[in-house]
C-alpha cells in the first residue's frame, strides 16, 4: 500500500522561471550599431537552439532583419554587467507597456554593461569579451507562439569560442562543467550554479555521440 503523502499544493504562478542560463544576445541594429539584450527563455539541442522572446523587442526585429546574432553567456561572476542592461531598450521611442514597466531608452549597451564588444567570425554582430562562451548563430526558423505576440527563433550555432579556463584540458571539443559557473536567472533573480551533487550515470555517455550535421556544416562557413 503506498503511504506517501501528496504534498502539492495548487497554484498559478504569473511566471514560470524555474532557472534557466543567463545569455546575452547581441545583434545588429539597423545603423549598424550592437545592441545587446539580456534573456533567459532559451536551450540547446546539438547545434541548434530555441530563443523565445517578445515579438516586439529589439532584438527580435533585428533577428528578422539580419537573420544572425551571437548567444553570449556570461557567467556568474558577470552578474552586477548583467544586471547594469535590466530595463533597458534598444527600441526608441519605447513601447508603453515597457515605459510602465521602468524601461528606458538606451542606445550603447555595451558601455551601460561596461562589457567589450569583440569581432565575430561569421557574423556581424560582436561578441562579448567578457563572456566565457560566445556563439555565432543564424536564423533558421521563427515560429509565433501567443498568438504571434511571442517569437521563438530556431538558431543554428556556426561557432563556438570559449574563454581557455574553461576548456577541458586535454581537450579541443569538450568543457569542463567543473570550471564553468554559468548566471542564473530563477524568478527574476541572478543565481550562481553550485557544485555537482550526484554523479550523473548519462555522462558515461562518451559527448562524440551527439555530434551533429550542424557541427560538420559548420566547418564550411
Amino acid at each position: 500500500m503506498n503511504t506517501t503523502v501528496d504534498r502539492h499544493v495548487r497554484i498559478e504562478p504569473n511566471i514560470l522561471y524555474f532557472g534557466t542560463p543567463v545569455v546575452l544576445i547581441s545583434t545588429v541594429n539597423e545603423d549598424g550599431t550592437p545592441n545587446l539584450a539580456p534573456m533567459s527563455s532559451a536551450f540547446w539541442l546539438g547545434w541548434r537552439g530555441m530563443l523565445g522572446l517578445g515579438a516586439k523587442a529589439k532584438t527580435s526585429q533585428n533577428l528578422l532583419r539580419t537573420g544572425e546574432a551571437v548567444l553570449n553567456l556570461p557567467s556568474d561572476a558577470l552578474a552586477p554587467q548583467v544586471d547594469r542592461l535590466a530595463l533597458t531598450t534598444g527600441s526608441d521611442p519605447v513601447s508603453e507597456r515597457k515605459w510602465q514597466r521602468g524601461y528606458r531608452f538606451v542606445p550603447d549597451k555595451f558601455g551601460r554593461a561596461g562589457l567589450t564588444p569583440v569581432a565575430s567570425e561569421t557574423v556581424a554582430a560582436p561578441r562579448v569579451a567578457e563572456c566565457p562562451v560566445g556563439m555565432e548563430v543564424v536564423v533558421e526558423k521563427t515560429h509565433p507562439i501567443d498568438e504571434g505576440g511571442v517569437l521563438a527563433f530556431e538558431v543554428r550555432v556556426q561557432r563556438v569560442w570559449v574563454h581557455e579556463e574553461i576548456r577541458l584540458k586535454g581537450t579541443d571539443d569538450h568543457i569542463d562543467p567543473d570550471a564553468w559557473r554559468p548566471l542564473i536567472m530563477s524568478f527574476q533573480k541572478l543565481y550562481g550554479l553550485g557544485p555537482q551533487v550526484h554523479p550523473s550515470t548519462l555522462a558515461s555517455i562518451p559527448e562524440h555521440h551527439y555530434r551533429s550535421a550542424d557541427l560538420e556544416r559548420a566547418r564550411t562557413v
